[in-house]
């Protein structure tokens, strides 16, 4: 047998070398068929108008459609778990967002883990997130409306887009911060949400700007300030938490996509470069500013890192309304 021991090294180096080339030519290839971009809430959400809005450029950009599919569930992590379990060609990404990482923060037992099953591949946008009452509240800042919680203790209750996401625990830092006793109502998305509380069966919601901007200027919803760090320039006149009376309070509703741990390098940094055309684009700039959603920028490595100290923050946050399961 000794003898044939050489050949048999030669046939293993040159399958080895053989699998070697074809994924080579794989990446260089790629895509050569239509991209899924899952995305974990429903159409008309926030994340769904960021998808479809960046996905329509990167089709262009990449040669291939990139097909949005709507997976909406459990604060987005249904999809996410589908995406972490998928093949590791770039052909089927997520659009991650804030929601996932507050999420896992109330539930670090999920069946995937952001960090461990997830490649980033680039920051898309970020939504501005208002908060927005009903107008039988009475309240007409943010000043009444603590007031308000403080002398009916339970009986104001909050929309989010589902247990765990930023609106959900930017509600509970409300609590914390202002000293007051209010009820969480989850949603599957924004839409939902945004219908109970123009139908006032909710009293408030931290809501993304895209579900109450329009609400707000027929007066049909009373928005009391914005929990990002600057005024809006949609609504130049509405306050920041900080000028209405909370120091200290910033946040918002980010997205970006990501591919199932171990996709191959060369094909994450050409769907960062799609990205990154695609959010610099003047129509998208465009499309996203009257909804007061505005272009961010970071590839790979910089969206890792903006992953590891949202995780961080939102982790304290967790912790400190003692929502840890």
């Amino acid at each position: 047998m000794r003898p044939f021991k050489p050949l048999a090294v030669i046939a293993a180096a040159l399958i080895g070398a053989t699998a070697a080339v074809t994924a080579a030519w794989a990446q260089a290839d790629y895509p050569n068929r239509p991209v899924r971009l899952i995305v974990g809430f429903p159409a008309g959400s926030s994340a769904d108008i960021a998808a479809r809005v960046v996905g329509a450029r990167m089709s262009q950009v990449l040669g291939q459609q990139v097909v949005v599919e709507n997976k909406p569930g459990a604060g987005s992590s249904i999809a996410a778990g589908e995406v972490a379990r998928a093949d590791k060609d770039g052909y089927t990404i997520f659009m991650l967002s804030s929601a996932n990482i507050t999420n896992e923060a109330i539930n670090p037992k999920l069946p995937f883990n952001i960090v461990r099953d997830f490649q980033p591949i680039a920051l898309v946008n970020t939504t501005a997130v208002i908060l927005a009452v009903h107008p039988s509240t009475g309240a007409n800042d943010l000043k009444a409306l603590i007031a308000l919680a403080k002398a009916k203790p339970g009986e104001l209750n909050f929309a989010s887009t589902g247990v765990g996401t930023a609106p959900h625990l930017s509600g509970e830092l409300l609590s914390q911060r202002a000293g007051i006793k209010i009820v969480h109502v989850p949603y599957k998305g924004s839409p939902e949400a945004a219908t109970d509380l123009l139908a006032g069966r909710v009293s408030m919601m931290f809501s993304p700007a895209t579900a109450v901007v329009a609400q707000a200027k027929e007066g049909k919803l009373t928005v009391l300030a914005t929990a990002t760090g600057t005024r809006l320039s949609i609504l130049p006149e509405l306050p920041t938490m900080a000028e209405a009376g909370m120091p200290d309070f910033e946040t918002s509703i980010w997205f970006g996509l990501v591919a199932p741990v171990g996709t191959p390098r060369p094909i994450v940094d050409k769907l960062a470069k799609a990205v990154a055309e695609a959010t610099s684009a003047l129509e998208v700039a465009r499309a996203w500013e009257p909804q007061g959603i505005l272009p961010l920028k970071g590839g790979p490595d910089e969206f890792g890192k903006h992953i590891t100290s949202e995780i961080k923050r939102w982790n304290e946050v967790a912790e400190a309304a003692g929502l840890k399961k």
